[in-house]
């Protein structure tokens, strides 16, 4: 059936989900054609940071601020210009780009011997002399070094392994290079590229100037920690002309931070007096949250005119900048920024939900037929499961493939019943344990609070006696697949994920479903 993705993108997040987790092998949305295999459509999730992003910059483009890329290379000069004396203190802590300087290596009668016995044959004088030039050329930087290789194993016509091994054994130089540090720094402000585009624009755009980045900086910290990182995102915004003022900030900043849910706003004079703020503008923005209380999340303030002059601006800027993490943390309720921006490196918590949606069945028939033959044998095990042993009941006739065959439900023993009790357990997700649970009041609560996984062992096992006679029906057999006592998920058909199984064992939860099943299903052809 017709993958209907227009109908999937138009589904909420409640619809999808109460769709997601309706059953273990099919997903049904309503108002969408159709049901699915289970886990191959699943609504991925965005990064908190990304996210917390691509919100900001559609408020800040719904303001009617233009997009802005700042240069993020920032030579020394330029932090001097902008931030006068206090410019020693920041630089402290910027990063300072370096690089590897390209040695003057030359080739004496010592290197073309050495070259001789790597490659097999010894180095003529043309040979020697194309090694000449390309060592010069990279010198010259005509060469880039990530072409060096190839550019050595095409002038001595051997292979780039021996080029390579030639670098490594014949010209030490290369390896006994160390970085040298540049007068070129990494961003450690959005303010150090504010000045510098707004120095080439402010004489050739319209004014007022409104516009706005949401981009890394760097911040060479003594460590990181819960509330810093040594790179973080600053969504930072100018605002450029004869009448902008400080009342500016304060109106941007309420525009913005009513987005994320904040109510109420205090503005309050910033104590650090940044220098590239004009005396006594520079302003922290404190908001109030329904969960967080007042939290400081935004500064704004007028540049001052002696730095604004030294790239030639003549008009008032405003400029306000939060930190895009703080944003996040708050957002997402976060206590470790570290946690929030790189879960990879933490271990990961794992909802019920999510658990049981990583519960499945082990095996089940490939073909529309023996999906049928599953729900065949369910529901006639299910009509008949009281009935006392011995007993045998036809569920199912027709056939598989190219084979007639005929499906019984049978119990052989007296004394017995066609189903053992367990057949009818479900199997719910509840604080993180798996468990196989009855329909009693024993079990209520986790029925109740447990995420289902919508699998019953009744439903596992006609999947698997399915999925075994459709095999067995192939090769023109006949089989008789029975599931007595159940210790483990995999002899009732169930698997659980690495991933939920990963989590399981490392926070010491369980997975149990054990349980008397005794149900035997028989084909025979016909």
């Amino acid at each position: 059936m017709r993958f209907d993705a227009e109908a999937f993108r138009k589904l909420s997040r409640e619809d999808f989900e109460k769709a997601w987790y309706k059953g273990p092998e099919v997903l049904t949305p309503p108002g969408v054609a159709g049901t699915y295999p289970r886990r191959r459509y699943r609504r991925a999730s965005p990064h908190p940071i990304s996210e917390t992003i691509q919100r900001l910059r559609q408020v800040y483009l719904s303001m009617g601020f233009d997009e802005a890329c700042n240069p993020l290379m920032i030579e020394e000069k330029d932090v001097y210009r902008q931030f006068g004396p206090e410019a020693s203190a920041v630089l402290d802590r910027v990063f300072y780009l370096g690089g590897l300087p390209r040695p003057n290596v030359g080739i004496a009668q010592a290197q073309i011997e050495r070259i001789g016995a790597i490659t097999g044959q010894p180095l003529s004088t043309e040979h020697a002399n194309k090694m000449r030039e390309t060592l010069h050329a990279y010198k010259k930087s005509v060469i880039d070094g990530d072409e060096l290789t190839h550019e050595i194993a095409s002038v001595l016509e051997v292979d780039d392994a021996v080029a390579l091994r030639i670098l490594d054994e014949v010209f030490p130089e290369f390896k006994d290079l160390a970085p040298e540090s540049s007068r070129t720094t990494l961003r450690s402000h959005m303010t150090s590229g504010w000045f510098i585009t707004l120095g080439a624009l402010w004489e050739h755009a319209p004014l007022p100037i409104r516009l706005f980045s949401v981009d890394r900086c760097f911040r060479r910290e003594q460590e990181e920690s819960a509330t810093r990182l040594m790179t973080y995102h600053s969504a930072s915004c100018v605002v450029a002309g004869e009448d902008v003022t400080n009342e500016e900030g304060k109106a941007v900043s309420e525009a913005l931070l009513s987005a994320f849910g904040f109510t109420d706003f205090k503005f309050l004079p910033d104590e650090k007096r940044s220098k590239y703020y004009m005396p006594d503008t520079q302003t922290e923005v404190y908001a109030r949250h329904p969960v967080h209380d007042w939290v400081e999340v935004a500064t704004f303030g007028m540049y001052s005119p002696s730095a604004l002059g030294e790239y030639g601006i003549e008009v008032p800027v405003m400029n306000l900048g939060l930190g895009v993490e703080r944003l996040a943390m708050l957002a997402y309720q976060a206590d470790d920024v570290r946690r929030l921006t790189f879960p990879q490196f933490f271990p990961q918590s794992l909802s019920d939900r999510a658990i049981a949606a990583l519960v499945g069945l082990r095996e089940g028939p490939a073909t529309v037929a023996g999906r049928a033959l599953a729900l065949a044998i369910r529901e006639g095990a299910e009509a008949h499961a009281a009935e006392p042993g011995p007993c045998s009941f036809a569920v199912w006739e027709g056939s598989l493939g190219q084979t007639a065959i005929r499906v019984f439900v049978e119990e052989p023993e007296s004394n017995t019943r066609l189903l053992g009790p367990a057949c009818f357990n479900e199997i719910f997700v509840h604080r993180g344990s798996v468990l196989g649970v009855p329909d009693t009041e024993k079990w209520a609560e986790v029925r109740k609070l447990g995420a289902s996984t919508g699998i019953t062992y009744l439903d596992a096992v006609a999947n698997l006696a399915a999925a075994r006679i459709e095999e067995a029906a192939r090769c023109g057999g006949e089989t008789m697949v029975q599931v007595k006592m159940v210790k483990l998920p995999g002899d009732i058909n169930v698997k659980i994920g690495e991933s939920a199984m990963r989590f399981i064992t490392d926070n010491n939860k369980k997975v149990d479903v054990r349980g008397p099943v005794f149900m035997t299903v028989r084909s025979e052809l016909t």
